[in-house]
């Protein structure tokens, strides 16, 4: 069985962001075995699971991005939305669109010290829409 829905997520500063809770608390209910498939419809915006108890963390994930994904480089073409624009499609590539996770036992398997990261790269990004799927 595949079961279908959307989740609005309020707008996030630039970072990395747990969303494990939030996402937990808009899912419909879970069977006791399957996957949940979170993508995000954006092209600016990432999601991935990490490191859910040390926020430094996510400082350092913001830093090496950052070096690896620098704004305003002369070669830049796509600069008509802002110097943050084309490095956040950058950095959304890399990190990636979506995340597949284990259901067991009416649950999001994930390791003790995993969490969902939604990855800000924009400035202003605004609210972002998530498609989760369940396969049962």
């Amino acid at each position: 069985m595949i079961t279908q829905a959307e989740i609005t997520l309020p707008a996030f500063k630039r970072g990395y962001h747990l969303i494990s809770e939030l996402i937990k608390a808009k899912l419909p209910a879970l069977p006791e075995t399957g996957i949940v498939h979170l993508f995000i419809k954006h092209t600016s915006a990432g999601i991935t699971v990490n490191e859910n108890a040390d926020p430094t963390v996510r400082d350092d994930f913001e830093m090496v991005f950052n070096k690896m994904v620098s704004e305003n480089l002369p070669d830049y073409k796509h600069k008509s939305e802002g110097s943050d624009d084309m490095p956040a499609h950058i950095k959304a590539s890399i990190i990636g669109n979506s995340v597949s996770i284990p259901i067991s036992n009416y649950k999001l398997n994930v390791g003790i010290w995993q969490g969902i990261y939604l990855c800000e790269f924009r400035n202003r990004g605004g609210s972002r829409n998530l498609v989760v799927t369940i396969y049962s």
